[in-house]
Formats: structure tokens, C-alpha cells, sequence
């Protein structure tokens, strides 16, 4: 029995976890108000049991046990919020191809503007006659579509996310609510009732990858399966990707980013099959091991991934991947990966291609990359590199699906409680450059050569003068994304340097600082702001980088394998776990032996402390 399977979405929270029965989102408000008659309903037909609280997320009421054996954290509504949204859109380019028109409550006819002023005549009426042939048959939310969709959620904790999917995606055929835990399940049949979604939401106690493995024929395949545990799910990747049907979507959290991001790199190897580096673009490379390892699973079984969309947000990564078969496009998996050369000393990096493919008229034609890009020491600043990766190296989103998200998000925005969080994200995913892969990081590239910070229009706006294009990042607050190689980036620090100049007789001759400042720019930056350098997310300020909503508001404990939730995390903190958050007063270190006491050479013996009188013999000045 695996402990990552009690109770294990990362909707985990400490035994303190505000659960209040009547918390619930602004823009949910209202449409919780008109629900009143059903919810009475509800709640006749499922009484609450002693102790027992309800929570309402979206349009979903989630009964929770005082016992806190299944779990409710707040903070991941952004993530079951843009789940929802991916997966009516996927929902409704899939069934369109199937006859079936899906209905979104709130959300108007779309229009499509063209840009174009050359539109004649002709060409309106046959839009209009393509607008006017709909599918007969229309799918609405709380409804079973029988050509619709069939989701797994495989680790459901409280069935909260298979409740809201139930209620507010329409074009489902059926939803699989999972969990190791008898308690959990039980908990997952009672929610299902209580929101009167029994019809579509099925639960299930079930080992996930035995699920998952006893439905991998052709004919037994999900179309959509939710993967959310606490930590990673790489023991999951394996029978997940066997278990989606063609062309079906997989929506995967990961929630060990310490890991992930470079703490521990031969950890990161054993459960992703790549290694993690400390750097500033670790966040965006975590995304891409991800990815990689997914692409590397099901490349094993001549599937090959498509990502739709991924994003690093808060403590977690969540990707959404659509998986295809095709023996002759897996022959790519190998040209899609990459190795990364890290400079230790300016922090510049390279990729390396794990394989090299080129057309040959009909044929494609494979064979082995060339390399290595870097030599023995940097060029830059004379340091040593830091090999990390394979990581994946293709576009990690795919901008048309995303613009339809963002469009049916923006459009409808009393539908999530999280709206304008989403659109921030996935305006700022739609300007990012997708043929280019991790990014720099202004603060960094100052710190290395000790000078003042320049203001980020002002540095983007010099990449745009060079000819190089620039855009910035979700990933990260000062990301500068840019196809512009490092020795023009270091020339572009170099010029700003020139006007704000460093103490250089303060540098060590050793310094990456001294070594890369001793080289004169080859090129004359120009720091003009353009109007191009400042992005329509930032000009619009959007929510693009939310502030923590509450203390200690990260990732919970984990789940006990009996049930239950493990000691307070405030309680592990008080212990110090070796870091001292809080400045030690005086009166705190009388308590703490010195250093003679532990040497056994102290005069004062029991009564020893840390801070002696001041009043000392001679001798004792001495020693």
C-alpha cells in the first residue's frame, strides 16, 4: 500500500483549516443564493452526521468530517477553477467533432471579427451559412451526454474536483471519483448525492495505477484524467498515459518543487529520469521535466505528447497534455529533448539536443546531435558549467487552445471565483515567446556584475533595439524570455554598467564581475523605452502575480495511511527544523550552554549559560 494514496489530493490542509460552512467566492455568491431550494433539498436527502461542515467551491457543496480524514485546501481553487475551464474547451473542440454543441451557463454566442477590411460579400454570406449549421444535439452542464466524455479523477480525496466537474462541465458521459481510502471513497458517494450528481459521478476505492492499467484497452480508455497527489506523481505517469484514449487529455499537478527546482538533483533523476539545477529559470524548467518524463513514458508505447498548456503558479506546476500514437512521431521524442549547460559563475546557458532530425524530401531523416555548445570553462566569465536536464525543449503551450480559454474565461467571468487570476496568467501565457526555451532574470544578471538594477522596460526595450524579440514570463515575476544569445546580453549589461558604473578596484580578479567587465561591448545598447517593451497584460494590470492570500498558505501536511492529517505544521516549526526564522533574544540564548560547557572546560558547571556575567577573573581574561 503506497502512502501517497490515503486521501492524497493536494487539497491537504493542518487540522486547524478554516472551514467555514458558508465560505464561498464572490462571483459564486449569487448563484449560490438561487440554489437555496436545492441545496434544503439536498441536505434532506443526506443529513449531516455530528460534526460534519459544508464548503462551497464554484457551484459545489462538499461535505467535510470534523475529523479532517479527507482534506479541503482553499488555496488550490485557482487550480480546480482553470482545470474546469481546459476542460470545457477541450470538451467542446472533441464533441464538436462528434455532433455534440456545448452550452456553457452565462456564456453568450461567440462572434468571430475579422481584421481584415478586404471582406466582401460572398464570404459573409458563407460564414453565415457555417454559422448556421449547428450540431442537433447540445450538451449542457449536470447532464449525461452519451457521446461525452469520460473522466478519472484517480486521487479524489473528498470528490470535491469530480463534484465541480459534474456540475459545472458540460458533455460528460461520466466521472470516476477515486481513492485508496475506504473513508475518502465513502465520503466521495455521499458528496455525489448530496449535490445531486449521482448520475453522472461514480465513486471508486481503488489502487490508482491498478485503475488506470485495468483500463488501458483501446475501448475501456478515459478521455480526461486528473491526476492531483500529494507530491509527485511520477509512480502514476506510467499506467496514465496507457489510459488515456487518443487524443485524450491529461491534467497532471505536481507539488514537489523543491525537487524539482534543484534541491535535489539525483532525486529529481530516480522519479523524472532528468536532472535539476539551482538557477533562476528553475521554475519554468520544472515544467519541462514534467514534460519530458511524460513524453519519455509514453514514447515506450509509441505515444507522444501534445502540451495544450502548463503553468508554474503558487507552489505547484500543472500541466495539461493531450497524448496521441503514432510510431513515426515518436521517432521525434529524442530531438524534442535537451541538456542544459549551466554557468556556475554569470549563470549563462546553452541547450543541447539529445537528437538531431532533418527532411529529406519525403522522408524524415534521424541522426546523433553534435556538441557539446559550451567549452571547457564559460566564454563569458571563465567559470565552470553544471550539466542538468534532459528537459523538454518544444513549445510548452499551445497558443491557439490557450486564447480559446482565455476567451471563454474573460467572457464569462462570474463563472470561476478565480477569473481574473486566470486571464492574468493566460494573457501572460499568450505573450510568451514559445520557441523559446527557460529565461534570464534581471536582478541576477545585475547582481553578477554588482551593479544597480535597470528597469525592466528599459532592458527589454535595448533587446527589441539589438533586433532580438523579448517577452517576460508566468513563471516568474522578473523573467526576461529572449532569443538573444548570451555574450549580447552580457553586451547590453556591459553598456548599462558604462552609465552606472561599479567600483572595480573592489573586485576580486577572480570574479565572474571582473572577467566579464574587462571585455568591451560589441555592440552600442540603446535604453530608449519603445512602446512595444511594455505588454498588454502589464499595461492592463491584470493579475498576473497574485499575493499570498493567508499565512502559511503553502502546500498542507500529508495524509496519515490510517486517516487523519500528521502533526501541525506550526508545531514542526516551533522546532526550528535547524533554521531559525525568528531573531533569538537574549533572554532565549540564556538557555543555551556555551561553548566552553560543551568542551567540559566550563567553571560555572550546571548553572552554565550562554551569555556569562561580565565580572570575570584575570586568569579567566586569559584563556
Amino acid at each position: 500500500m503506497e502512502p501517497l494514496k490515503t486521501a492524497q489530493d493536494s487539497e491537504v490542509p493542518t487540522t486547524n483549516s478554516p472551514l467555514t460552512s458558508t465560505k464561498s467566492s464572490t462571483n459564486d455568491v449569487s448563484s449560490v443564493d438561487t440554489d437555496t431550494a436545492s441545496d434544503k433539498d439536498k441536505t434532506s436527502a443526506v443529513g449531516l452526521l455530528p460534526g460534519e461542515t459544508v464548503v462551497k467551491e464554484g457551484k459545489a457543496a462538499i461535505l467535510f468530517p470534523s475529523a479532517n480524514v479527507v482534506f479541503y485546501n482553499p488555496v488550490q481553487e485557482f487550480n480546480r477553477d482553470l482545470t474546469c475551464a481546459v476542460i470545457t474547451e477541450f470538451a467542446r473542440e472533441l464533441l464538436a467533432q462528434r455532433g455534440v454543441k456545448v452550452v456553457v451557463p452565462g456564456e453568450t454566442e461567440r462572434v468571430v471579427v475579422s481584421l481584415s477590411e478586404e471582406m466582401n460579400e460572398a464570404d459573409v454570406k458563407t460564414e453565415e451559412k457555417n454559422g448556421a449549421e449547428e450540431p442537433a444535439v447540445t450538451a449542457t452542464v449536470g447532464e449525461k451526454c452519451e457521446h461525452g466524455l469520460r473522466v478519472l479523477e484517480g486521487l479524489a480525496a473528498s470528490g470535491l474536483r469530480s463534484v465541480r466537474f459534474a456540475l459545472e462541465v458540460p458533455g460528460l458521459q461520466s466521472v470516476t471519483a477515486n481513492d485508496f481510502s475506504t473513508k475518502a471513497a465513502a465520503l466521495i458517494a455521499r458528496n455525489a448525492q448530496y449535490n445531486g450528481v449521482s448520475h453522472l459521478l461514480q465513486a471508486s476505492c481503488k489502487d490508482a495505477s491498478m485503475l488506470m492499467y485495468e483500463m488501458r484497452g483501446k475501448n475501456a480508455r478515459y478521455d480526461v484524467i486528473d491526476l492531483d497527489p500529494y507530491g509527485s506523481p511520477s509512480c502514476f505517469l506510467d499506467a496514465a498515459v496507457q489510459a488515456v484514449s487518443e487524443g485524450g487529455l491529461l491534467c497532471i499537478t505536481c507539488t514537489d518543487m523543491a525537487v524539482m527546482a534543484g534541491n535535489s538533483g539525483e532525486t529529481c533523476y530516480s522519479k523524472y529520469g532528468s536532472v535539476s539545477i539551482k538557477s533562476r529559470y528553475c521554475h519554468e524548467m520544472a515544467l519541462r521535466i514534467i514534460l519530458h518524463s511524460l513524453d519519455q513514458r509514453a514514447a515506450v508505447y509509441q505515444r507522444y505528447i501534445q502540451p495544450l498548456l502548463s503553468v508554474s503558479v503558487d507552489f505547484y506546476i500543472r500541466v495539461f497534455v493531450r497524448v496521441f500514437t503514432g510510431q513515426a512521431t515518436v521517432k521525434n521524442s529524442a530531438s524534442k529533448q535537451a541538456l542544459i549547460y549551466n554557468c556556475v559563475g554569470c549563470g549563462s546557458f546553452h541547450l543541447q539536443r539529445m537528437g538531431k532530425r532533418r527532411s529529406n524530401g519525403k522522408n524524415m531523416k534521424y541522426s546523433a546531435a553534435t556538441g557539446p555548445p559550451v567549452g571547457p570553462e564559460c566564454e563569458h566569465c571563465g567559470q565552470s558549467h553544471q550539466l542538468g536536464g534532459p528537459i523538454w525543449a518544444e513549445p510548452i503551450h499551445d497558443l491557439p487552445f490557450v486564447q480559446k480559454v482565455l476567451s471563454a474565461v474573460s467572457g464569462n467571468p462570474s463563472r470561476f471565483g478565480t477569473s481574473k487570476r486566470i486571464e492574468g496568467v493566460l494573457s501572460m501565457v499568450t505573450e510568451e515567446l514559445e520557441d523559446v526555451p527557460l529565461y534570464y532574470t534581471v536582478d541576477s544578471l545585475s547582481s553578477t556584475i554588482h551593479c544597480n538594477t535597470p528597469p525592466l522596460l528599459q532592458f527589454r526595450s535595448a533587446l527589441l533595439h539589438a533586433g532580438y524579440s523579448v517577452s517576460l514570463s508566468h513563471a516568474c515575476k522578473n523573467a526576461i524570455k529572449t532569443d538573444a544569445p548570451p555574450a549580447a546580453i552580457w553586451d547590453i549589461m556591459r553598456c548599462w554598467e558604462k552609465a552606472n558604473p561599479v567600483k572595480r578596484e573592489k573586485l576580486s580578479q577572480t570574479s565572474p564581475a571582473f572577467k566579464i567587465l574587462s571585455t568591451e561591448p560589441s555592440l552600442e545598447a540603446c535604453f530608449t523605452v519603445r512602446e512595444d517593451a511594455n505588454p498588454q497584460s502589464r499595461k492592463r494590470h491584470l493579475t498576473r502575480f497574485q499575493e499570498n492570500p493567508q499565512a502559511f498558505w503553502g502546500p498542507k501536511a500529508r495524509a496519515k495511511a490510517g486517516g487523519g492529517i500528521s502533526t501541525d505544521l506550526q508545531d514542526k516549526r516551533k522546532k526550528f527544523q535547524n533554521k531559525r526564522k525568528n531573531q533569538v533574544t537574549d533572554s532565549q540564548l540564556k538557555s543555551f550552554p556555551c561553548k566552553r560547557f560543551k568542551e567540559g572546560t566550563c567553571t560555572h558547571g550546571d548553572k552554565c549559560c550562554y551569555s556569562h556575567d561580565p565580572e570575570q577573573t584575570p586568569e579567566e581574561k586569559v584563556e
